[in-house]
């Protein structure tokens, strides 16, 4: 349960299998893109915890989910790592209310496109290039102290058409060097929980070194944090049959 009086307890998902730039990647993240975030936050004063995708139960058990409000996803290579009972596990707490913060490559992650419902397809290129992450709605508390744009030097290239549902919210759109755009920051709701894609955070650019995006990031978990109880998912139940009498009183009212 998330209590206002109280920080939200975030849960840093991150794969740490190696990735295909991997000297490049470990430069700019020593200890992984994961514990950059996490340490990030933490200096914001929330209450973070780091899930890897090797640990017992890809470090989201039940027990971690049940102690998570907002639960942040970096995945890029090695979605194939979680398992379906996680991938289950973690959509039916979103459902029931846990915030869910998706970054960069997520968009190819099953969790992601389970609670889409669409394929996520896009365009990408890979030369390191410029990217002006532009604020389009002033007033989301996602873009709160924001300036005008972001920019970000050596990012990987999305671009549309993005296959994804029409966001309920549109906070960023992205414009890169060779012209192309995107939908860089899209919110959602899907049943109790909150979801929020965030596009910026190749591995080997330091962007969750920025400040500006780990204001974002800071943003995005105030507004993804459940105001009350995360509850469970329920079930279809057939309902109890009624006693004959009960069931003729009403009928002859």
């Amino acid at each position: 349960m998330a209590d206002a009086a109280l920080p939200p307890r975030v849960t840093v998902f991150c794969e740490d299998a190696k990735q295909p730039q991997q000297d490049a990647y470990e430069r700019v993240y020593p200890g992984g893109i994961g514990r950059a975030i996490g340490e990030a936050l933490t200096a914001q004063g929330f209450v973070v915890r780091n899930a890897y995708s090797s640990q017992p139960d890809n470090g989201l058990s039940a027990a971690v989910l049940e102690e998570t409000d907002v639960l942040i996803y970096w995945s890029h290579k090695a979605w194939r790592d979680v398992s379906e009972a996680t991938i289950q596990r973690s959509y039916e707490r979103i459902l029931g209310g846990m915030g869910f913060i998706a970054l960069h490559s997520t968009l190819v992650a099953p969790l992601f496109l389970r609670l889409l419902g669409t394929t996520a397809a896009m365009r990408w290129r890979n030369i390191g290039e410029k990217e002006r992450v532009w604020v389009i709605d002033r007033s989301h508390p996602i873009a709160a102290g924001l300036p005008p744009y972001i920019e970000l030097q050596d990012e990987e290239m999305y671009s549309e058409d993005f296959d994804i549902p029409a966001p309920d919210e549109l906070v960023f759109i992205s414009w890169f060097e060779g012209g192309e755009v995107f939908r860089s920051g899209c919110c959602w709701r899907r049943g109790r929980g909150k979801v929020f894609y965030f596009r910026p955070g190749h591995e080997t650019a330091p962007t969750y070194h920025d400040p500006l995006v780990q204001r974002v990031l800071y943003n995005a978990v105030l507004w993804a944090a459940p105001q009350s109880s995360v509850l469970p998912v329920r079930r279809n139940e057939r309902a109890p049959t009624a006693p004959e009498a009960e069931v003729a009183g009403r009928c002859s009212a």
